[in-house]
């Protein structure tokens, strides 16, 4: 059986990251939040039904039946602007489903709140893409709403856009977003890292004014209001789009430009939509290289993809994808730097080759972040 070297893999990791004229973006999921002590995204569905009572407890769970959280508010807004008066949809009025909306973003935003948050691993992160040079500006994409790369950036003084101007009610910038380093007058200098939200987060909120637009808060919404988190799957008015389809665009021309190297942690790849523009980009792109680092077992879709596709590699705990080529981790024999390897039976760094061989790859630690966990 096929076996490949930690550290033949981390080495050759640390020189891409060390080529300043590539193209270097980072696309992180809820195991990025989970791993500073906030619940990924099947704890804070558990947590929402549990925050509920009675018929909303009950709407809710008939809800999430076939649907994930995201899906659920989405149908729960089509449902309070569509239906009027005592018409029910799913046992539901249209101010049912309104209530039922604000009541489920109120439990959202407070499980989220960064203050319960263990934020080191996140400010290792944020410090990595403070202090490159690389010749494009970083970008991070991320489908968390919590704020803890913002909370993180702000602490240790980085600047960074994140599509919106203004700070006590951010205006949503188009032009700023699909600003190319041709576009003099919107590019913003290099040192600027770029945060993109791609399912909205617990500062962002629907104008109370104009119900289609999104305004970005300095605090989280308050208590009544529904969070901007994710849009209605409903047809896109023009102003709908803004900002979701937006930054997805703005995701997909990242991952064409030529040499992107894409380094995915946390993420589940349970969103067919997003998976497959990074399955296209690899497969358009073969300079390119996507690296994902899965906590535990590779997930089916992804390694059906990287077995057909040599620049996406996939690093699990005692597996990888590599050049199209799944194998085991070899054993080492000497003890790996302690950044590398965890010892499965105290979760602790390994510290001798014995301890090495009985210990599995942590993915997280071979990324810019040493303690993030996909």
């Amino acid at each position: 059986m096929t076996e490949h070297s930690v550290m033949t893999f981390t080495n050759e990791l640390g020189t891409k990251l060390s080529t300043r004229s590539r193209h270097v973006c980072t696309f992180l999921g809820a195991g990025i939040s989970k791993a500073c002590g906030l619940p990924d995204v099947a704890t804070l569905e558990q947590d929402v039904v549990g925050g509920l009572e009675g018929d909303e407890q009950e709407a809710l769970q008939a809800q999430l039946e076939d649907r994930n959280l995201e899906q659920t508010l989405s149908r729960l807004r089509r449902i309070s602007s569509l239906v009027s008066g005592d018409e029910r949809v799913d046992g539901l009025t249209g101010t049912d489903a309104a209530q039922l909306d604000n009541n489920i973003c109120r439990l959202i935003v407070g499980r989220l709140a960064v203050d319960q948050a263990n934020l080191a691993p996140a400010l290792q992160f944020v410090s990595w893409a403070g202090r490159t040079s690389y010749s494009r500006p970083v970008e991070i994409f991320t489908v968390n709403y919590d704020l803890l790369l913002e909370t993180s950036l702000e602490r240790l003084g980085i600047p960074y856009f994140d599509g919106f101007v203004g700070y006590l009610t951010g205006r949503f910038r188009t032009d700023l977003v699909e600003a190319k380093p041709t576009d003099e007058e919107a590019w913003l200098p290099r040192f600027v890292a770029r945060l993109w939200k791609l399912h909205g987060s617990v500062n962002w909120r629907w104008d109370s004014e104009h119900s289609s637009t999104v305004s970005r808060l300095g605090t989280t919404v308050s208590e009544g209001e529904p969070a901007a988190i994710y849009p209605s799957d409903a047809k896109y008015e023009e102003s709908r789009r803004v900002p979701f389809v937006v930054l997805q665009d703005r995701f997909r021309r990242a991952l064409q430009e030529p040499e992107t190297l894409l380094l995915v942690c946390g993420y589940s790849w349970s969103d067919a939509h997003l998976n497959e523009m990074i399955f296209e980009a690899a497969r358009r792109h073969p300079r390119s290289e996507i690296i994902s680092f899965c906590y535990s077992t590779i997930p089916e879709e992804l390694a059906n993809e990287a077995v057909a596709t040599p620049n996406l590699q996939v690093v699990a705990q005692k597996e990888a994808i590599i050049g199209a080529i799944r194998g085991a981790w070899q054993e080492p024999t000497e003890a790996p730097p302690e950044t590398v390897w965890m010892n499965t039976t105290r979760g602790a760094p390994s510290g001798t080759p014995a301890n090495a061989r009985s210990g599995r790859l942590n993915p997280g630690r071979c990324g810019p972040s040493p303690t993030m966990y996909s």
